[in-house]
């Protein structure tokens, strides 16, 4: 009898571990290949996590709160600066500034140099495409506030363009009408290049695999590079895989890890930024029809050529999770380097220029003990006529512009609560003219009052 009981026991084993790793088996399907229900999980997971950042208590201890109010908002630093600082040395004229609200709303806001608000859109996911026909079905929002605004910028005449993040592009008049949507999962950036046309970052579905990537699994997001008409049509389109693996970098699509998320399948490289190279900048080493492109899970910034297809310059590992590079002159550029390395230990951001062709670089400015400057995701920066820089520090809400020297001369801090900062996607100082769209009405009947 003991010999069969030992079979009996041994039957069982072989089973337990059958269905273990079956189990594990159907778990790496799910996860690495997406296949049902990844989808379901995923969503599931998603709007539980979004229901918590809904539902809990704005001010819980702790790890708990800020788990609970998720990466939208976040206790300012102490002691608390004030929400405006402003100096004579700062380049005057009006911010654009796009933002999380109190309420888990998104807004797009235009404040003068003191704070005060003189326009503003709110940026209703559901109101403004309640019919996303383009988004597949598990990408489709159904909480607030659905996602966030990346990329922004005012039009001549006043008009608002703007990606909500992965899921569109939208453009909107002053008083928030809808001028046109491009139902395109647009991301991160957008440029207004001299001709007129917007410069956007985009991706794509891929179910039919890319025969330059053969082993390469479908379904997958793929990157792409768009220029976009002021009428919203799409006058180009580039995939970001064609060009690395025609330029033989095709091993920077497998270089990063895996970052799975509820946008982006497989999301190795990260695409966040494209900029065209100004007709009107005098050439140097870069010329008429070069493309600027940040990828930020590789580490890497290049350029090439709309004309040739061709690779001008290429660079890996001189950043840390970069975003937002912008050309200088014909022979210098300049990128908002997060420096997020990941060891632990207090991070400090910088901004650094890039002079070419000797590939040099050199820190502008970098946080510190004494002036802390760092955002582990996003920001922006901006070069203001007067060689100012302002910088935007998203995930700490707050926005700062500096003199050559390195003193801060204005600053803005998104405060919603006591103590509470929420996220700033970006700040841009905008020109001297769209004050005639914007004015300050509250400022002119008191000048008029005054004089009368």
């Amino acid at each position: 009898m003991q010999p069969k009981r030992h079979k009996t026991l041994d039957a069982r084993a072989v089973s337990l571990l059958s269905a273990v790793f079956l189990a594990f088996v159907l778990g790496v399907a799910v996860g690495d290949y997406r296949f049902f229900p990844f989808a379901v999980f995923n969503e599931a997971r998603e709007g539980f996590f979004e229901l918590c950042r809904q539902t809990m208590p704005a001010r819980l201890p702790g790890a708990l709160n800020e788990k609970a109010r998720g990466w939208y908002y976040r206790q300012a630093a102490r002691p608390h600066p004030p929400a405006i600082i402003n100096t004579p040395r700062a380049f005057n004229g009006l911010n654009l500034v796009t933002r999380v609200t109190s309420d888990l709303r998104l807004s797009a806001d235009i404040l003068d140099m003191e704070g005060r608000r003189l326009h503003s859109w709110d940026l209703d996911w559901f109101h403004i495409w309640p019919n996303p026909d383009h988004l597949p079905m598990e990408h489709v929002p159904t909480l607030r506030p659905a996602t966030h605004i990346h990329g922004a910028l005012i039009l001549e005449n006043s008009d608002l363009v703007f990606n909500f993040e992965h899921l569109g592009l939208v453009r909107i008049d002053r008083n928030g009408n809808i001028v046109w949507r491009l139902p395109y999962r647009t991301h991160h950036a957008i440029h207004r290049h001299d001709d007129g046309n917007l410069w956007v970052t985009g991706q794509r579905r891929r179910t039919n695999g890319n025969p330059l990537f053969p082993l390469r699994k479908p379904p997958f997001d793929e990157y792409t590079l768009l220029e976009v008409s002021p009428g919203g049509n799409i006058i180009g389109e580039w995939s970001v895989s064609d060009i690395l693996a025609e330029n033989g970098r095709g091993g920077l699509l497998f270089a990063g890890p895996p970052e799975p998320s509820l946008y982006v399948l497989d999301d190795r490289i990260h695409l966040n930024d494209v900029e065209p190279f100004p007709s009107t900048m005098a050439e140097g080493f870069f010329t008429s029809g070069d493309i600027l492109v940040s990828l930020r899970n590789v580490n890497t910034v290049f350029v090439f050529n709309r004309h040739t297809g061709k690779l001008k310059y290429i660079s890996t590992g001189m950043f840390i999770r970069q975003h937002d590079p912008d050309f200088i002159d014909g022979n210098t550029f300049s990128v908002f380097d997060n420096n997020a390395v990941p060891m632990g230990g207090p991070s400090h951001s910088r901004i650094v220029v890039v002079s070419l062709p000797e590939d040099k670089a050199e820190v502008f400015f970098e946080g510190s003990p004494q002036n802390p400057f760092f955002t582990a995701i996003m920001g922006k920066h901006q070069w203001l006529p007067n060689g100012n820089l302002l910088i935007t520090e998203s995930v700490a809400g707050r926005a700062f512009e500096i003199s050559p020297q390195g003193e801060t001369v204005w600053q803005y801090i998104n405060y919603v609560d006591a103590g509470i900062v929420a996220l700033v996607e970006e700040v841009q100082r905008l020109p001297a003219e769209t004050r005639q769209w914007f004015p300050d009405r509250e400022r002119s009947a008191k000048e008029k009052e005054t004089a009368s």
